[in-house]
């Protein structure tokens, strides 16, 4: 992983620069949050089930909304991030709410040297893998901390939504692209109109690698769901069709914008 520590380094830039954006926006509506409102959506809230009493590793939590949301419901959880500003918010968060989560601030890749348990479930949500170079390092990450029967649970966009252009009109990208993609913009999907520029390095994954990376690690996939809309708003040319359920203008519901995996670590 260290030829990639480049591209790393400037996703954790961009991360600290959006950070205090997202913290008052009304994507985020933290306002609310710490009235008492989940931040989680109706999909992983059905399909997670009841956490009371488990341990969780929230892989790539941002600033912890959904970690503290975790944790309300009563699991003792773990937060990872890369980025430094954002670890800072979910701390101040956690004590302001006075809750027992916890929060690291470091690369996923580099977590087995700094955390020695081992968990019930690792969750990871939303905009998560892209920023990561390779998967099967990935995978191997999920099966390390994971308890026997433990329980891994991703809900993420749909790999057929990044093939399209930002206003996602036409494909512009391959789905069996590898290579990094270099983005740089202003704003940001809470904010677009945010003053903020930054440059950013993602990657395409097909659901064959997604899938690989964790059976080859002897998961055992329990379920893959795909939906025909978006529980965010934090796309170009969006309109809302439901209680958290968006789709494109132009595309509808006729193509698939999320997808959800459940696997369990046998022993």
């Amino acid at each position: 992983m260290k030829r990639d520590n480049f591209y790393f380094e400037a996703n954790k830039n961009a991360w600290n620069s959006k950070t205090p954006v997202h913290i008052g926006s009304e994507f985020y509506d933290v306002k609310n949050f710490k009235k008492g409102q989940t931040s989680l959506k109706f999909i992983e809230l059905e399909e997670l089930g009841d956490v009371k009493g488990k341990s969780i590793l929230h892989l790539q939590c941002h600033f912890g909304m959904d970690s503290l949301s975790l944790a309300r419901m009563g699991a003792k959880v773990t937060g990872i991030d890369i980025s430094d500003k954002a670890i800072e918010e979910a701390k101040k968060l956690n004590d302001e709410l006075n809750l027992d989560a916890e929060f690291v601030c470091c690369n996923i890749f580099d977590l087995p040297k700094i955390i020695n348990k081992k968990f019930d479930i690792v969750f990871t949500s939303y905009g998560v893998i892209g920023w990561l170079p390779e998967l099967n390092e990935w995978g191997k990450i999920i099966s390390h901390f994971l308890n026997p029967n433990g329980i891994f649970y991703m809900v993420e966009f749909h790999p057929f939504i990044w093939m399209f252009d930002d206003e996602f009109k036409f494909f512009q990208y391959s789905y069996f692209m590898t290579e990094p993609i270099k983005e740089t913009y202003s704003g940001t999907y809470a904010d677009k109109n945010a003053d903020i520029q930054n440059t950013s390095y993602g990657w395409n994954h097909t659901f064959s690698e997604i899938l690989n990376s964790l059976i080859k690690q002897g998961l055992e996939i329990k379920f893959l769901n795909e939906f025909p809309f978006s529980t965010y708003n934090c796309f170009s040319n969006m309109e809302k069709i439901g209680v958290d359920k968006y789709v494109f203008e132009n595309h509808k519901d006729i193509i698939p914008y999320l997808y959800s995996i459940k696997a369990i670590k046998k022993t």
